[in-house]
Order: C-alpha cells, then sequence, then structure tokens
C-alpha cells in the first residue's frame, strides 16, 4: 500500500510539472502609423512578425475587419488564408490617406534581438499592394524608433506601452 501511494503521488507531481507550460514574456508596444495623402479608398494594414527565414510566423494587428478583402493582401493571404486562425487584434476600421492610426501589438520579448522582423503590408482598393511597406528588424533600438514607408504608409512609430 505505501508503494502504491508513493507510486500516486509521483503520477500526481509529475502530471503538474507536464500540464503547465511556462509562458514567454511579452511587451505591448505602441505603434503609431501614419499614411501618405492619397485619394480613394482606405487602407487595409496587416503587421506580421517575420521569422529570421523571412517566413510569416505571426499576424500581430489587422487595420479593416472585412474578410472579403484580405485575400488582397495576397502574400499574407497565402499564409493566413491557409491557416485562417483566430486573430485577436483586428480593428473595424481601414485608414484613409493622411490619417494616423495607434494601435498596441504584442511582442515576445524572445523575438527582439534574435533575427526576427516586422512587417506592415498595406493595400487599398482599385491601387496598389505593398508587401513591405514597412519592414525592419526587431531590435533594442528598432523597437523605439521612427521607420520610413515605401508605399502608403508614410512612417510607422514604434515605442513600449
Amino acid at each position: 500500500m505505501k508503494a502504491f501511494k508513493q507510486l500516486l503521488n509521483l503520477g500526481v507531481v509529475l502530471f503538474g510539472l507536464l500540464s503547465f507550460t511556462i509562458a514567454s514574456e511579452s511587451t505591448k508596444y505602441k505603434c503609431m502609423i501614419q499614411m501618405i495623402n492619397y485619394t480613394g479608398e482606405s487602407a487595409y494594414v496587416v503587421v506580421s512578425l517575420i521569422n529570421p527565414n523571412g517566413e510569416y510566423e505571426k499576424t500581430l494587428y489587422v487595420q479593416g475587419d472585412d474578410e472579403e478583402w484580405y485575400h488582397d493582401i495576397s502574400e499574407w493571404w497565402k499564409f493566413y488564408g491557409k491557416k485562417r486562425t483566430n486573430i485577436d487584434a483586428i480593428t473595424g476600421a481601414t485608414i484613409a490617406g493622411g490619417a494616423r492610426n495607434i494601435s498596441i501589438v504584442d511582442i515576445e520579448d524572445s523575438k527582439i534581438d534574435s533575427g526576427y522582423s516586422i512587417r506592415f503590408e498595406t493595400a487599398v482598393e482599385d491601387q496598389e499592394y505593398y508587401t513591405k511597406d514597412v519592414e525592419f528588424p526587431l531590435t533594442s533600438e528598432t523597437v523605439k524608433s521612427k521607420q520610413q514607408g515605401t508605399g502608403f504608409i508614410r512612417y510607422v512609430r514604434m515605442m513600449p506601452n
């Protein structure tokens, strides 16, 4: 009976150890997107975490909630459209020309200074699609900086929240 109790206690301890995973530490960043002045429909913006191999790892934020148009953000759609994972950070409003938007993105601390990048893609109906409107390595310095855009985004400014 004593051996059974010891075995049972060991089982409970092992179950407890294996049942819990350690949550990754993360930091929330304020992310201000300033758009260029342009005419036409408002822009969809997708913010993604890009792994060191240059592949999509995670969608951090989507500006625009009408899924009917997500396929127009074609490179991201190849990643997201296959999996259709639940994205917590979707907002209802696209961003108009000349406007700015402030959002919060949550980035795991282990991704900083380890070869990861953050990518901002933009698409406007009946206009261009910019796969890498803004893309930069995630470093201790760049997450506190201003990055210039190459398409509909004038610049992105990040700072710890």
